[in-house]
């Protein structure tokens, strides 16, 4: 791991690791709490730079990181059937409504949906489905908080890895929405 000379000079060391999946490449970012982002291959690098300003403005990136390599080995065993919840431990960077939200998120079964409005309506907010949408777009974890899931009230609805990528992630879950 971080010799302790580092760590005292260091406040924040943050893990990177990439690694192919059928959605394609993904990029695994963790703390030494726990994963806090997974970048889309659709998404630019400039939202992993920004995140890691935001949340880590003094980190030191590494690669690898224990938490990162059991993730990875999580999302292939999602991928090839093996896995329907993850317990990779998280290090979530999102508070308030948004954090509420997708906790929330967080506990959709595997190949079930909700919509922004019965999201909002569980949140004892029925008007907040645009918002329940917003923390969605904001999610730093995708797949693992399954935002896939979360669909609008007539079909598929957006996706920040774009449509065609969450109609494959319910599609794997066996999930087929318009």
């Amino acid at each position: 791991m971080i010799d302790n000379a580092v760590r005292s000079n260091v406040k924040n060391i943050v893990f990177s690791y990439k690694i192919n999946s059928p959605v394609g490449k993904l990029r695994l970012l963790s703390s030494e709490k726990g994963l806090c982002y997974i970048g889309l291959s659709r998404q630019s690098d400039g939202g992993i730079e920004n995140f890691i300003k935001k949340w880590f403005p003094d980190a030191i990136i590494r690669n690898g990181g224990a938490v990162n390599k059991e993730a990875a080995r999580q999302i292939k065993a999602y991928f090839n059937g093996r896995l329907r919840k993850f317990t990779v431990k998280l290090d979530l960077h999102v508070k308030g409504f948004y954090g509420k939200v997708l906790q929330k998120v967080r506990a959709i079964p595997y190949g079930k949906t909700r919509t922004y409005g019965e999201i909002a309506a569980a949140l004892g907010n029925p008007g907040a489905a645009r918002a329940v949408g917003g923390a969605n777009r904001s999610n730093p974890i995708p797949i693992i908080i399954p935002c896939h899931r979360v669909v609008a009230a007539n079909g598929l609805g957006g996706y920040s890895g774009g449509p065609d990528i969450k109609a494959k992630l319910l599609e794997h879950e066996g999930v087929y929405l318009k």
